[in-house]
């Protein structure tokens, strides 16, 4: 599935190496690391968001950066949804009308199946409330339905619960985790928040040197 190579990104003059990884279809992974360690930069060359300075990236057998800049727009749209740091949404439209926008995005539009994960996060009654409306948890959550929204088969998520607190970190993880079974998505979540820790069978740790 998510084949990476000799990873690294380069500051100025400094050069930041990353491991190795092999994921699987359906596999769950932690990355951890201190503020400094590269974790936003290294899940943004995953998911081709920038290129590396050196090292490549495959997902199915397809090493993303053998693609033009629209070919890498239609590929992440068809097979990546990513759950930002900081959740971006149109603040003049109703949270289904952001959602039916991603799906518009890739030319299919599913009521049924927007309204199926609005329910599974408890918003289903909030679908018509404007985003700026909601709690910085409830933000998170419709973040998440987002990223899901067209049914990727991988999922990245950047520091999706250092905003939140005990409960809501929690419930985010735990969504992220089960909706991503639910595809058999891969699931790559970059954090330094060491409360995830206990709920991933396999992590990695950046070293910031």
């Amino acid at each position: 599935m998510i084949l990476t190579k000799d990873l690294s990104v380069k500051y100025d003059n400094r050069i930041i190496n990353f491991p190795d990884l092999d994921i699987k279809s359906g596999e769950h992974i932690l990355i951890l690391g201190k503020s400094g360690s590269g974790k936003t930069s290294f899940l943004n060359v995953i998911g081709g968001l920038s290129r590396p300075y050196s090292g490549f990236v495959s997902i199915n057998s397809k090493t993303i950066a053998s693609l033009s800049k629209n070919q890498l727009d239609v590929f992440r749209g068809l097979n990546i949804g990513f759950v930002f740091q900081t959740p971006h949404f149109v603040k003049s439209l109703t949270i289904e009308n952001n959602l039916l926008f991603n799906q518009f995005l890739v030319g299919n539009t599913n009521k049924n199946h927007l309204n199926r994960l609005l329910e599974k996060v408890g918003l289903l009654n909030r679908k018509d409330d404007l985003i700026n409306n909601l709690s910085e948890g409830e933000k998170q959550r419709i973040s998440i339905v987002r990223a899901l929204i067209n049914q990727p088969n991988i999922i990245l998520a950047d520091e999706p619960t250092s905003a939140l607190d005990d409960e809501n970190c929690e419930i985010a993880t735990d969504l992220l985790k089960e909706l991503s079974k639910e595809n058999n998505a891969c699931l790559i979540i970059v954090t330094h928040d060491s409360r995830l820790k206990s709920k991933f069978n396999q992590y990695v740790e950046l070293d910031v040197t």
